[in-house]
């Protein structure tokens, strides 16, 4: 068999998508609940809008989600049958800590995710658990500025003592920080930071990253103290950039564009920041404020694994000619004319998916996770929920397939893969419900309608065979 006896496959969602009940249990709010649907959402993600609470005027998914806080045994029920190996997760930042700067946490928030993390173990399934997917409390960008401020390494800290503490035995496998390459696209949704009003943008970004490199390599550090067992690995949105053609002009800025997403992996992996992105520093003007101890702590405490996630590839050029622009993705990228498209102009590489592992092993050297990968469509179900998804089947058939010819020919390091948005939740980029990617249908719509049912689509059987053949069966 191509992949490990203990490849870990599975499933992936995000608190803010999934969970609801924003605020239940003591929960506060977070920038996560107050990205509204509709054509606001995109100037809110990228901090140029402000939106600070909730108005009448919007629509806020995240509010109820799929409402996965009060059915979340039903879910894992279901995950369980599928045969899930690990469940890729998410702690809501403000269940443990409604204002974030609290000295004592909420026990109503830590006693939901451990009732979580044992209903996992019933069924033989290993919590993977992102400690901050995208969250930030609203207090804490209120009052201090997000993560401009180097005082959120403090309550990030407290915060991943907390759970590293109670959740020992419980959880062996962390991410740190969910995309962390998406703070300098979509600065407010992954960071909290509000730029609108800002002098210069670029400085608050790259200082806002330097706080969360410094954070990663502290809980990393504070994880492994804890508990031994702990693996911690990073995350990043992945996915090459190719050339629009063989001019070396072309192929330098595929280079560049590339290094925007690695700049951050280099850090967190190799523990020092590469010549290349200080150069880009001074030559841009940005000075790093750093403190004693901070580059010290980078270079000793690294991720034991890279996570990332695989959507599409992407594609560079210099040529202002070439104008026909790939839609729906934060990521700007010139279409390729070899890809097909999905219904949101994401655009379709399988072979990508092998081409971005080999980058990412070559470079790095350390084993892989496929943290996030799938097709996000339009499902259309029966009177009875039943989804007919060939069309997710072939599309992450191809995936998996030449996922397995990166571990079977290229000899890489592969520790599991979780599929995106396992049941269907609310779109990050979009806010819609109608952007499915799961293999169970939620009866949700955009505007918040719908019983909230869970029913299986054709997909759920086919990936119970998948892990079941550890990957050896991809047949339809």
């Amino acid at each position: 068999m191509a992949f490990r006896e203990d490849f870990l496959w599975g499933g992936a969602t995000a608190a803010n998508q999934c969970e609801g009940g924003y605020n239940e249990g003591g929960r506060g709010l977070a920038n996560v609940d107050v990205l509204p649907t509709g054509p606001d959402r995109e100037a809110v993600v990228k901090g140029q809008m402000k939106m600070f609470d909730f108005d009448e005027e919007h629509f806020y998914p995240a509010k109820t989600a799929i409402d996965m806080y009060h059915r979340y045994k039903e879910d894992i029920a279901l995950f369980g049958e599928m045969g899930f190996k690990t469940y890729r997760m998410s702690i809501a930042w403000t269940r443990i800590f409604p204002n974030g700067d609290e000295e004592e946490p909420n026990e109503d928030g830590l006693k939901f995710y451990e009732d979580i993390f044992k209903e996992c173990h019933k069924y033989g399934i290993e919590p993977l658990v992102t400690i901050t997917h995208f969250d930030c409390p609203m207090h804490l960008i209120k009052e201090y500025g997000s993560w401009r401020n180097r005082k959120l390494i403090v309550f990030y800290e407290r915060f991943c003592r907390v759970i590293f503490n109670r959740y020992k035995g419980l959880v062996n496998y962390w991410l740190t920080f969910n995309e962390i390459n998406m703070v300098m696209h979509a600065p407010f949704m992954a960071a909290g930071l509000y730029i609108g009003e800002d002098a210069n943008p670029e400085q608050t970004k790259y200082q806002a990253a330097h706080h969360l490199l410094v954070a990663s390599a502290n809980a990393t550090k504070i994880a492994h103290e804890t508990d031994p067992k702990n693996k911690v690995g990073c995350m990043v949105a992945a996915g090459t950039h190719y050339p629009y053609s063989c001019n070396p002009e072309d192929v330098m800025a595929g280079k560049l564009r590339d290094r925007d997403d690695y700049f951050f992996i280099d850090v967190q992996s190799r523990g020092v920041y590469p010549a290349y992105a200080i150069r880009q520093l001074e030559n841009e003007g940005i000075i790093l404020h750093k403190e004693e101890g901070d580059d010290e702590l980078l270079k000793n405490h690294t991720v034991d694994f890279i996570s990332f996630s695989y959507y599409m590839s992407r594609v560079a050029t210099v040529d202002p000619k070439v104008a026909e622009m790939t839609t729906g993705n934060i990521f700007d990228s010139v279409k390729n004319p070899y890809l097909e498209s999905t219904d949101w102009g994401w655009q379709i590489d399988p072979l990508g998916l092998r081409i971005a592992m080999n980058d990412l092993y070559d470079r790095y050297q350390k084993p892989l996770f496929v943290v996030e990968n799938g097709l996000g469509a339009v499902d259309n179900p029966d009177e009875s929920g039943y989804v007919q998804d060939d069309y997710r089947i072939g599309y992450m058939a191809d995936h998996i397939k030449h996922m397995k010819d990166a571990v079977e020919l290229d000899g890489i390091d592969l520790l599991g893969y979780t599929s995106w948005g396992c049941i269907d939740l609310v779109s990050a980029g979009s806010g819609e419900m109608k952007k499915r990617y799961g293999f169970i249908y939620v009866d949700r719509d955009n505007e918040g309608n719908g019983t909230l049912a869970r029913s299986k689509k054709k997909s759920f059987d086919w990936y119970k065979k998948v892990i079941a053949s550890n990957g050896e069966d991809l047949t339809n």
